[in-house]
């Protein structure tokens, strides 16, 4: 068995593959599995309706236009009235104080072609005063309208101003700017304001939960190891009495082993505190350099199990806290050991870029894993066949971890079962 140092070296310069002996099961690859099953249920098309769509289309338009088009709308509606209004009151002002005309000393047949050209007249120009008149406040609707959007857009824009400050307050608020950052609005005590004043209120009880909870593990970081070296390093002690006896030895290696899974148990319930908090480093890391670590550090542990480490390990940039990820990518091998077969295991752990996105992958031999449980092992204190009773293989914390971490470095994990038994793990982080 070659160990995973010497056998980069004897690859450098060229690209690592997986070597595999013939007959050997080989890992799926990179990207997710390929659908082999019946085809799916294709639904049928969908009828959208006008009424339909322009839902649609108004549900994608921001607040502050929906609320200038409907200033709009009032408007030009408001205006439409008080134009009727308008054109009705001079209408009927003009048919009634268009003077009558007569000519007494004339003929009667003159007379009446007299009226008959003065009525047609009379109408004429009722008709040109009615169009010039719908037709200029028509024109200056328009244009008071179109100045109406724009003085709409302009008071919505102001009166969205300070939901606009909360908005880009709550982006700025993190774990650590929790104690310090508030909206503090200034204005009238209106709506608004209290609703801000509210906000600012709950961020101050947020503030002080979080302070909690980070002064209880700080206190429980200490008053949890304390008892629990002082165990080990009487139990140690004891062990090392030469006088002891075979049974008391037994007992004590028993203890031992007890108390080495509590504090493995309460360093993983920390380890998944911090990584369930916002990060508060962030630097350059190559996970190449993160997993060729993870990978030397627990060499001389799949060595003792007889597990054979192959890695491919290609250059893969993101920004985030090197200490977190590089428990990840060893919670993920630590697993691959852990569960994997006597003797004769292999495990495989690759990193580099699949179509744009940062991957890292680790896979591994083993028992068959049934694909509902799948899911179910990202759970704190949650293992494969609800073994709850077996304390040699950890504290359940492992893949918990992982997940922690990932999701804190805007990524997503995922696993699927292995063809011929055991896991592959996925992690995708965001590159640089």
């Amino acid at each position: 068995m070659t160990s995973p140092r010497s056998d980069r070296e004897a690859r450098k310069g060229e690209r690592p593959v997986f070597a595999s002996p013939p007959g050997a099961a080989q890992p799926p690859p990179t990207g997710p599995p390929v659908w082999d099953g019946p085809p799916p249920m294709v639904a049928p098309p969908v009828q959208f309706t006008v009424l339909d769509r322009v839902k649609a289309t108004l549900d994608r338009v921001s607040i502050r236009w929906r609320l200038t088009i409907t200033y709009g709308v009032l408007f030009f509606i408001a205006g439409m009235l008080l134009l009727f209004v308008i054109y009705m009151i001079i209408d009927s002002a003009i048919n009634g104080a268009w003077p009558s005309v007569t000519l007494t000393d004339a003929p009667i047949a003159y007379q009446q072609k007299f009226q008959e050209e003065w009525i047609w007249f009379r109408h004429l120009a009722i008709d040109g005063a009615r169009n010039a008149l719908l037709s200029r406040s028509l024109l200056a609707l328009a244009g008071v309208g179109i100045l109406a959007i724009i003085i709409g857009y302009l008071v919505a824009d102001r009166a969205l101003k300070p939901i606009q400050q909360m908005t880009t307050t709550a982006r700025k608020l993190s774990g650590t700017t929790l104690a310090h950052e508030r909206i503090d609005l200034k204005g009238p005590n209106d709506e608004l304001k209290e609703l801000a004043d509210t906000f600012d209120a709950m961020l101050t009880r947020l503030n002080v939960a979080f302070d909690t909870q980070r002064r209880f593990v700080a206190n429980a970081s200490h008053e949890l190891r304390t008892p629990l070296t002082i165990n080990r390093t009487v139990l140690e002690i004891a062990l090392g009495d030469p006088e002891a006896s075979a049974d008391l030895k037994a007992l004590g290696r028993t203890l031992l082993e007890v108390n080495a899974r509590n504090e493995q148990l309460i360093e993983g319930l920390l380890l998944l505190a911090r990584s369930e908090r916002e990060l508060s480093v962030r630097k350059p890391v190559d996970m190449k350099d993160v997993a060729e670590t993870a990978v030397d550090q627990l060499a001389s542990r799949a060595e003792e199990a007889g597990v054979t480490m192959i890695t491919e390990l290609q250059s893969a940039e993101t920004e985030g806290d090197p200490v977190l990820l590089e428990r990840c990518v060893a919670n993920l091998v630590e697993n691959a050991i852990k569960h994997n077969l006597p003797e004769s295991g292999r495990l495989w752990v690759r990193t580099g870029m699949v179509e744009g996105a940062l991957v890292v992958q680790v896979a591994n031999t083993g028992p068959h894993v049934p694909a509902y449980e799948v899911n179910s092992l990202f759970e704190p204190f949650r293992r494969l066949n609800a073994d709850r009773v077996e304390s040699a293989k950890g504290a359940g914390l492992g893949l918990s971890i992982v997940r922690a971490v990932v999701r804190a470095h805007g990524g997503n994990v995922s696993a699927i079962p292995r063809d011929g038994g055991g896991l592959v793990v996925t992690v995708r982080l965001r590159s640089r």
